[in-house]
């Protein structure tokens, strides 16, 4: 992947079809590799990452990609969070669509170009992938998530199927919905709030994302994970019993899902 990627690596002319939105905390182990799948992408391309106040030497490593004119470096003054840094590089968008990609998550060839060609075939405003799960190393646990071809409000209610970094959205989509607050999953409930105008999503039910389950991801803290989406349910303006019905079904399908 790294050969092919430093090929293609280069500075476009034309105005981008996609903004890839990249925050960045101390991802200088990562980061990367996420940049490089991106320009392995068949697809006019700028790509936006975000470093929220990072420790680390991410500046180091962006270096290297401050010379071409289809990669933009913000540095946060302070620290926002994933949600504003999120939202901080959609503002600076110019591309029909979106695309959030985490700082330690990459994508395989073919992702974005195979996403718009069903939007524009489809019509819908937002397009998700399936998933592997990786070690913090690469290395595949041989876990995948699948996702539907089809998702709607009411099947996302159940649980959240949609994973950040394997989404296309539409651009003006994504201003008409900013994240939130990043004290619940910030992205499950924009997901949320968009099928509940817009019907209905599409899913690609391939491993396009590669999804890395480094130590201080979401998916490592159950227990906190787990109140995040009751919190969701509330947010979206839910009573309590039928919050903790939606939280059962949520809780029902993680347990099928990583098992």
């Amino acid at each position: 992947m790294i050969e092919k990627s430093s090929k293609t690596i280069k500075s476009i002319e034309e105005m981008p079809t996609v903004s890839v939105i990249i925050p960045a905390y101390n991802a200088s182990d990562y980061i990367d590799t996420a940049i490089k799948s991106v320009f392995l992408q068949n697809v006019s391309v700028e790509i936006i990452v975000i470093d929220d106040c990072s420790s680390d030497n991410l500046d180091i490593v962006m270096d290297k990609y401050l010379a071409l004119n289809n990669v933009v470096y913000i540095k946060n003054e302070r620290n926002l969070g994933v949600a504003k840094s999120r939202n901080l590089g959609v503002s600076k968008s110019k591309g029909d669509y979106i695309a959030y990609l985490d700082a330690d998550d990459w994508w395989l060839e073919g992702k974005l170009d195979k996403q718009l060609s069903i939007m524009k075939k489809t019509g819908v405003v937002l397009c998700a992938t399936g998933r592997e799960l990786v070690y913090p190393n690469g290395e595949s646990t041989g876990k995948y998530i699948s996702v539907r071809n089809h998702i709607t409000y009411k099947s996302l209610l159940h649980h959240n199927s949609i994973n950040c970094s394997s989404v296309l959205i539409s651009s003006e989509v994504a201003r008409e919905f900013p994240m939130g607050n990043d004290e619940i999953h910030e992205d499950y409930t924009t997901w949320l709030k968009i099928l509940k105008k817009y019907r209905r999503a599409c899913g690609i039910n391939e491993p396009y994302l590669k999804y890395r389950l480094t130590n201080n991801s979401k998916s490592r803290n159950k227990i906190k994970s787990a109140r995040m989406t009751f919190l969701v349910y509330r947010h979206m303006g839910f009573g309590y019993l039928k919050s903790i019905f939606y939280f059962m079904c949520y809780a029902t399908h993680g347990i099928r899902k990583y098992l």
